[in-house]
């Protein structure tokens, strides 16, 4: 039931994009066309250098949010100190928020650094804004095991870079990837904050999509819509693999 669900509309994408004169209550589109295929061959370069865009710098952001949040992570799965329930409400605010709620504020404060208009303004945004989902996998993958491990490094001799390195990322990685993978997926699919702070100059292809969804062409929509939905599934897949490929040569799987 679960895949016909996940199955479902992605048939209907597919009638759609090849279908141009499908409407109620038709069951079936009336006549069918390569319209849509013909104009993803002629501008494939443009769709590519458009997608290439949002993959680079949705990754970068899940790297950025990784590397922010493995510190706090290993604090508050850790330790208990007083006001550590506030700290981590604090901390987890941006998820809770809009993002037209501060990301207005955020556009004048990056104007004045001179970070508008960029690559480097996007990627710090997005992490601004994804880095919750990323420390609450983390706090999680910590408490999925004990200190031991790391002080049985420390007594070996290990340092803490060692330890983090050696001990504590391999048996976080099925938390980084599920944190990274929701970090990914709200970066890539995110309009309006790449559309503002990176100013129009940051090509990404919600923003080369939007348009198309806006206007009466579903059969174009619906078409790109696949390509955006292709994406993330081939990048899911590869990450599965070399996890798989990671632990099984740690003996870990």
């Amino acid at each position: 039931m679960l895949g016909l669900l996940f199955v479902a509309p992605l048939v209907v994408l597919g009638l759609y994009s090849l279908g141009s004169g499908w409407a109620f209550p038709h069951l079936l589109p009336r006549r069918f066309d390569m319209r849509a295929l013909e104009y993803l061959a002629s501008e494939w370069r443009t769709v590519g250098f458009h997608l290439v865009s949002s993959v680079a710098y949705s990754l970068t952001t899940a790297v950025l949010t990784l590397a922010l949040t493995i510190m706090p992570a290993h604090l508050f799965a850790r330790r208990q100190f007083r006001g550590k329930v506030i700290l981590e409400g604090v901390l987890l605010a941006p998820a809770l928020v809009p993002a037209m709620t501060f990301s207005m504020g955020v556009h004048s404060m990056f104007i004045r650094a001179g970070l508008a208009d960029t690559m480097t303004g996007v990627v710090l945004v997005l992490s601004t804004f994804t880095y919750p989902y990323m420390l609450r996998a983390l706090v999680a993958g910590y408490q999925s095991f004990g200190e031991e491990y790391a002080l049985c490094a420390q007594n070996l001799g290990a340092d803490a870079l060692t330890r983090l390195w050696r001990v504590e990322l391999p048996l976080l990685l099925p938390s980084i990837v599920a944190g990274g993978s929701v970090v990914f997926l709200v970066a890539f699919s995110e309009y309006f904050l790449v559309f503002l702070i990176g100013g129009g100059r940051v090509p990404s292809f919600t923003g080369y999509l939007f348009p198309f969804l806006a206007s009466s062409d579903l059969g174009m929509a619906s078409m790109l819509t696949l390509v955006f939905f292709i994406a993330p599934l081939i990048l899911f897949a590869v990450t599965e693999l070399t996890v798989t490929r990671a632990y099984r040569r740690r003996g870990l799987y």
